[in-house]
């Protein structure tokens, strides 16, 4: 039986829903003093992507939650595939019954989703929904920040308890991402994003994310800790009332089948 999803409140969860239910800002706090330089924020989000990036292998099951603003809801579960060592990434459903085999398959750059009912394979934007939720491919890959953004830092301000870091990105020239404008607010302490921002060039919001908690591993490919999401809250800012929440399980950093990061492989998973 495919269970519900239900959500799960962790660390900061109470500062999140009372900020997406009414547009409370923070306040900043920032100073000469506090402020960062371009090359301090170039390196704070270069240790951004490091400390989430396994020079090996990674798998995880993903249970994926979409609510509606007209009550509605559906509700998936699936295998995320990663090898970041040469930039191949995989989303394989598993449930409910209906989508199993369905998957979304990155190769060479391109962004591939199969559709075992049709047989068919069709490219993808950066910017598409994963199976019409208010996730995307990129909520579930390594960070690239650093190659694929510049960053700005804009002030240090407090976000509920914690004292973070808040720079704005923009995309580098030629380079196609999900959203080309990006405001991250990060943990000072433990240099974990708390909430993201993405907007479109003309400045309009997108989406907000939170993430309210983060698990610390050991890579043995890595010979070192990397950190990985264990809950990810997304609000649709331009659909408002529709959320989406994904809870990540069974994080393994060992060694995948070479085989898994074709389109052989994941066909072979609807028969």
């Amino acid at each position: 039986m495919f269970l519900r999803l239900k959500c799960t409140c962790l660390t900061f969860a109470p500062f999140i829903w009372a900020a997406s239910a009414v547009g409370v800002g923070f306040g900043a706090v920032s100073s000469e003093a506090l402020a960062l330089s371009e090359k301090e924020t170039g390196e704070l989000i270069a240790l951004v992507d490091g400390r989430q990036r396994n020079t090996g292998d990674y798998g995880s099951t993903v249970f994926i939650d979409q609510k509606e603003k007209d009550g509605t809801s559906k509700a998936f579960e699936a295998r995320v595939y990663r090898r970041d060592s040469d930039d191949k990434w995989m989303l394989l459903f598993t449930k409910p019954k209906s989508e199993a085999g369905k998957g979304y398959l990155r190769l060479e750059k391109n962004l591939f989703l199969y559709e075992p009912s049709l047989g068919k394979w069709e490219r993808q934007t950066e910017r598409a929904s994963i199976a019409g939720t208010n996730s995307r491919r990129d909520d579930f890959d390594e960070s690239r920040l650093a190659d694929e953004y510049s960053a700005k830092f804009v002030a240090d301000e407090a976000l509920g308890k914690f004292k973070v870091h808040r720079v704005k990105l923009s995309v580098k020239p030629g380079i196609e991402v999900g959203s080309p404008l990006l405001e991250l607010w990060i943990d000072q302490s433990s240099k974990n994003i708390l909430k993201r921002q993405e907007s479109a060039l003309s400045g309009k919001l997108l989406r907000t994310i939170y993430y309210p908690a983060w698990e610390k591993m050991f890579s043995k490919s890595k010979k070192a800790e990397v950190y990985v999401p264990k809950e990810i809250r997304v609000f649709d800012e331009v659909e408002k009332g529709n959320a989406t929440t994904v809870v990540l399980r069974d994080v393994k950093l060992d060694p995948l089948d070479p085989n898994i990061f074709t389109k052989a492989w994941l066909e072979s998973q609807s028969r």
